[in-house]
């Protein structure tokens, strides 16, 4: 398995936050930037736990997987994960060029 580069992470993380600020002003939240948020860690919790992969790390064919194993991440670590990608986390990368909500995980994202 190939590690996924920087660039389609980034784009996709880029199409799930578009797809989720489409759904907030659709359903015509108020605070659009918190709402946008919530439907967000929904979103990429749900699927990453169902399928291994955001709507927009499915369409670019990424998948989130564990470091060690290559296998399934369990739940909790994925609600961890996306919950750290809420915070930011992400932006700071290790040596293995995971970023940190990865290495507190120990989950890796991988192209298909």
């Amino acid at each position: 398995m190939a590690k996924a580069g920087l660039g389609r992470r980034f784009l996709a993380i880029l199409i799930d936050w578009t797809m989720c600020s489409v759904i907030a002003s659709f359903a015509g939240f108020e605070s659009k930037a918190f709402s946008t948020l919530a439907i967000f860690f929904i979103e990429v919790s749900i699927l990453t736990t169902l399928q291994q992969a955001s709507a927009g790390q499915r369409i670019l064919r990424l998948r989130v997987v564990d470091f060690t194993t290559g296998g399934i991440v369990p739940p909790k670590k994925i609600l961890l994960r996306t919950l750290l990608i809420c915070l930011v986390l992400p932006a700071i990368y290790t040596r293995e060029q995971r970023g940190l909500h990865d290495w507190a995980t120990n989950s890796i994202v991988v192209r298909v």
